[in-house]
Parts: C-alpha cells; sequence; structure tokens
C-alpha cells in the first residue's frame, strides 16, 4: 500500500515532498530568514540610496515569499529547489561583492552556508542522490572556500568596515538562531516518529477500533458503479484524524506496514462478501493498493489466498493496484506472483502509471488487467497540453495490450468528457463522490443502480 495519492488505501509516504511535515517546517524556517534579513538590508540601503542592492533585497525577499506560496500549494520540492538555489548564489555573490574581509573586520555573511547546508539536508533528504548529497556539499564546499580565504572582489558596492563590524553581530546572531530552529525541527521529527510508531503499536493491536476502510466510487461512461477503491483511514484516540500522509510513512519505515496491511485485505475481502448478499452490489469490484514490502514478502501469495478463502470473498472482485516503484528490484519474482494470482482470478492493475520507472519492456511482462491514469496527469488535462498527451498516451496503450483504463482524481465534467473522448471508460473522483464509509456507499451504489434500472 505504498502511493502519495489519498485515493489509496495505504499511500506511499517516501515518495516526494508533498506531505512531510520536516520538509514544511524547514522551508518555513528558511523562508522566514530570507524574508527578515531582505527587509533589514534592503531597509538600510534604501536608507543609503544604494537602489542596486535594494533591488538585490527585493528579489530575495520575494523569492521567500514566494517559497512559502509554493509550499501553501503543496509544490515543496519547487519550493525547495528555489530557496536553496537563490539563496547559495545570493549568499556567494554577497561573499565575493560585499563582505570582503580586512584586518579590522572579517567575513560573516559565509556563517549562513552552514545553516543554508542543514537546510538542504532537511528538504532533500528523500531526493535523488545527486542532490540530496550535491547540494549540502556544495553548501559546505562554498563555506569551507569563503571561510579559508580571503578572495573578493572590490566593487563600488562593497560594504565598509565600520557596517560590517556592526553587521557581523546581526548575520551571526540571524546565522545561529536559523541553525537553532533547524535543529529543533529535526530533534521535533524524532520525537514525533518515536510517538508515531508507539500510538500505531497500540492501534494495532485492536485495528478495528482506530481504523477504517471507506470506499470512492469506481464509475463508467454511462454512469454506473462499476467498484470502488478502498481508503484506509486512522482516528487516533487523542489526536482525532491521521492524515494517511503522516502515518503511512512511519508504517513502512517501522515495518508495521506488513500487519496493517494483512489488516486492510482482510478488511475487503469481508466488504466483498457482504456486497455479495446484496443482488445490485455483489458485481462491484474492489480495488486494494499493495505495498511494494509487503507484495515482495515471500509468502504474500499464501497469505492472500488464505484470507479469500476464509472469508468466503470472489477472488475475481478484488483487484490488487500495483505501483511503478515495485518494478525496479526482482522483477521475476513479481511476475511470478502476479501470474498465480491471476490464475486464481485477482485483478491486477497499475497504479499512478506514467508517475515512476515503468517502461514497456516491464510492462509487456506483467498479466495485467488494468492501466490508472495517475491523478496528477487528470487534474491539468484541459489547461495542460503536456498532461493531456500523456493522458491520451496512457489511454491508447492500455486499450492497445486489451487493458482497462481508469482515470482517478476526476473532478470536473469537463475533465471527464476529455477522457471519455480518448477512450478512458473509467473514472473515479470527486465528480462523482467523496470517499464513504460502508453503509453510505452501499446506499449510493444502489441509488444509482435504481436510478439506471427506472
Amino acid at each position: 500500500m505504498t502511493s502519495t495519492n489519498p485515493s489509496s488505501a495505504i499511500p506511499q509516504g517516501a515518495a516526494g515532498h508533498r506531505h512531510s511535515t520536516r520538509v514544511r517546517r524547514a522551508l518555513r524556517v528558511g523562508s522566514v530568514a530570507l524574508v527578515l534579513v531582505s527587509l533589514v538590508w534592503g531597509g538600510y540601503f534604501a536608507w543609503q540610496g544604494d537602489t542596486l542592492l535594494v533591488a538585490a533585497n527585493l528579489l530575495m525577499g520575494g523569492t521567500g515569499a514566494w517559497c512559502v506560496r509554493l509550499a501553501r500549494r503543496g509544490d515543496t520540492r519547487g519550493a525547495s529547489l528555489l530557496l536553496v538555489g537563490m539563496l547559495l548564489l545570493v549568499l556567494c555573490l554577497m561573499c565575493v561583492f560585499l563582505d570582503i574581509p580586512s584586518p579590522r573586520a572579517p567575513r560573516v555573511t559565509h556563517h549562513y552556508l552552514l545553516a543554508l547546508g542543514a537546510t538542504a539536508l532537511l528538504l532533500f533528504r528523500n531526493d535523488r542522490p545527486w542532490l540530496r548529497h550535491g547540494a549540502p556539499l556544495l553548501c559546505f564546499a562554498a563555506f569551507f572556500v569563503f571561510g579559508s580565504t580571503q578572495w573578493g572582489i572590490v566593487t563600488p558596492h562593497a560594504l565598509p568596515d565600520e557596517l560590517r563590524v556592526l553587521g557581523s553581530w546581526a548575520n551571526s546572531a540571524m546565522a545561529m538562531a536559523v541553525m537553532y530552529a533547524l535543529l529543533y525541527v529535526m530533534l521535533s521529527e524524532v520525537a514525533e516518529h518515536k510517538a508515531m510508531v508507539a500510538d500505531l503499536r497500540r492501534a494495532l493491536q485492536d485495528p478495528q477500533q482506530q481504523f477504517a476502510l471507506v470506499y470512492q466510487p469506481q464509475v463508467d461512461t454511462a454512469g454506473r458503479v462499476r467498484g470502488a477503491e478502498a481508503l484506509l483511514r486512522w482516528t487516533h484516540p487523542g489526536r482525532g484524524p491521521v492524515s494517511p500522509a503522516e502515518f503511512i510513512p512511519v508504517a513502512e519505515q517501522s515495518g508495521q506496514i506488513l500487519p496493517l496491511g494483512h489488516w486492510v485485505l482482510g478488511r475487503a475481502c469481508a466488504q466483498l462478501v457482504a456486497w455479495a448478499e446484496h443482488p445490485q452490489l455483489r458485481e462491484l469490484t474492489l480495488s486494494v493498493n499493495v505495498s511494494a514490502q509487503q507484495f515482495r514478502q515471500r509468502d504474500f501469495v499464501p497469505q492472500l489466498l488464505s484470507i479469500l478463502q476464509r472469508s468466503g470473498a470472489r477472488p475475481g472482485r478484488l483487484k490488487l493496484e500495483l505501483t511503478e516503484s515495485m518494478l525496479v528490484n526482482d522483477l521475476d519474482d513479481i511476475v511470478a506472483k502476479m501470474r498465480i494470482l491471476k490464475a486464481e482470478g485477482v485483478g491486477l492493475s497499475l497504479d499512478d502509471f506514467g508517475t515512476g520507472y515503468s517502461s514497456l519492456s516491464y510492462l509487456k511482462q506483467l498479466p495485467l488487467d488494468e492501466l490508472k491514469v495517475d491523478k496528477s496527469f487528470v487534474q491539468d488535462v484541459l489547461e495542460n497540453p503536456q498532461d493531456a498527451a500523456i493522458a491520451r498516451t496512457v489511454t491508447t496503450l492500455g486499450l492497445t495490450m486489451g487493458l482497462s483504463v481508469i482515470a482517478e482524481g476526476v473532478e470536473t465534467a469537463g475533465q471527464r468528457d476529455f477522457l471519455a473522448g480518448i477512450g478512458c471508460r473509467a473514472f473515479q473522483g470527486y465528480l462523482y463522490s467523496k470517499p464513504l464509509p460502508a453503509a453510505e456507499f452501499d446506499a449510493y451504489a444502489e441509488r444509482q443502480a435504481l436510478q439506471r434500472a427506472a
């Protein structure tokens, strides 16, 4: 159960920065520091009448404000790249052209580079290796160069020693304050992680008390409910509802994703049995997103078949959604397990297709039944030609291979009409319904069936 998409039963936590509390906090610290420094120095240079440096500080402050805006919109990776890149450039330029060391006043601007390196470590910890290691090391290398040399280029804008002596106190204090805030973020993350692990362990002693599945309808072009996707929810007795984007990464890192995923499969099969007792619900399918850790267990297939047998659920009504990330390693083992499950009648869907590592050479080996168009392409399909082209390509590819194609994250009639026009025949999203508790979903599906029959 591994997708960042909240429409998965268990979303993937380590796939990106969008839902990371750590990243948001580090961005907040860096952005606020950037805005404050730009205001202080911008005010001074305005008083001195240096319009060039006033403009430079306005650019810095605007960058900090824009980073906050990007983070609030969910683009924390873009905000992180902008913040670290702009700050590194500005600090290096200040060290070279403004803060030129002298016997009276040593250079201090480079102290910010230590704080920037620590910020980069927090922001890019789960990113690609070249960025995860490259950005912090570049900041630390710049700190070393400017701290151990007297190099600088004298210009008319270079700060006088009198100002630099005074400014060294302010810059050093601000750099230390930023480092303290970043260390606090690190320590608070560790404490929160430990608390979450303990809470999850207690919750899993009796999952039914705190965990529940809700169901988002999957609808065809005629508006008929053809199935649902199971989504996991956790209501903590003290904290209330906990976002899956918060607790799933912890469950994955602590290994508790395995018992949690086992419980989800059990509940899903029990729901299929309940639907089988209703004439208007018995043909519904139920999709469950399976984590890479869970699928790679040696005994995953026997476990699932045992759950199906004990519950009495029909294998043909259960659909497992697999993510592209699990195809990177042990492809032969994954394909072998998929073939066994398919032979037993279990449906197989590739979730979030086009966002990960899949290639056509992988795809043609997989005994799939369905491709799922990721909502990141669907949400801007009417405005972004690239997203529209990707959605069209995925749909055409799936249909050419004889697979069903379903689009998730459909929120408007325009999106649905575009997707239907390119051949997609199944949709999931808020245009039809939000995720519903079991009783409400049953009522919704029965009401839709009766309306179609009338």
